[in-house]
């Protein structure tokens, strides 16, 4: 298994107002959001859902990973608190239903899906009382699925940024703290994916944007992260000079069926 590198301390209480407040923020930046962020590699999903065929797509956002799902020919349906990220991800995958709701109070019917994911979204979840009701969604074996992509912060260049931009945590980082399943759902299996993106500048920068620290600053804060950041795009040996820049990613993925 491939270890990311530089994490900071996760996030706390996922039920904190500071922590609401933040995962509420990314629906005033929903477009930016789905323009910058990376998708998902198709080794890794197929991976992730198994044989299932019925999926929910739990905490979407703009369907980054619903798009991957539907490019399975998978029937997939999108559940997201945030309104207007759903709004973008209906211009993404218009044939998806999309519906309002949180993974604490998934207002479909019970035993409907092969197998709920969600991606970069579980440590936004409260757990306990998020695992009961993927399992009561879930129809008996179904497979609970969470996947992160990460920058690989080994690229110097990446861990500067990522120090820059006041990255409070690697969502992926640590299996103990995010995948710690348990009970009504059986052993927790692991799949990692390394692969490469390409992106512009702009793009880069507009990945910044779409963070939530980033989103939450002041105006005088986002000034001077963005300011910083350009000046290490064009000075760092590494990208100094590229028109396109190359950014590693690390893909972990997590799965557990329901037991019966």
């Amino acid at each position: 298994m491939t270890e990311t590198t530089g994490a900071v301390p996760p996030l706390g209480d996922p039920s904190a107002p500071e922590t609401v407040a933040a995962a509420r923020s990314f629906g005033a930046a929903a477009s930016a959001y789905h323009r910058a962020r990376p998708g998902y590699p198709a080794e890794a999903v197929a991976w992730l859902v198994g044989d299932a065929v019925d999926v929910l797509d739990l905490g979407a956002g703009t369907g980054k990973l619903t798009e991957a799902l539907v490019a399975l020919d998978l029937d997939v349906i999108a559940v997201d608190p945030v309104e207007e990220m759903l709004d973008e991800l209906e211009l993404t995958v218009p044939a998806v239903p999309r519906i309002l709701g949180t993974a604490e109070e998934i207002p479909l019917e019970d035993e409907t899906f092969d197998a709920v994911v969600a991606g970069q979204a579980w440590h936004w979840f409260e757990p306990h009382r998020a695992l009961p009701e993927i399992a009561r969604v879930l129809r008996p074996g179904g497979i609970l699925g969470l996947v992160w992509n990460s920058r690989d912060l080994r690229a110097d260049w990446l861990r500067e940024a990522g120090e820059l931009m006041h990255e409070r945590h690697d969502a992926s980082a640590t299996f103990e703290a995010y995948v710690n399943i348990g009970a009504p759902f059986g052993e927790v299996e692991e799949h990692t994916v390394e692969w490469t993106e390409r992106m512009s500048r702009d793009r880069f920068l507009e990945l910044v944007r779409s963070r939530s620290y980033f989103i939450t600053a002041s105006p005088a804060e986002q000034e001077a992260t963005l300011a910083a950041l350009q000046t290490l795009l064009h000075t760092h040996p590494d990208v100094a000079g590229a028109v396109e820049l190359e950014v590693p990613y690390v893909t972990r993925c997590f799965r557990a069926r329901l037991e019966d």
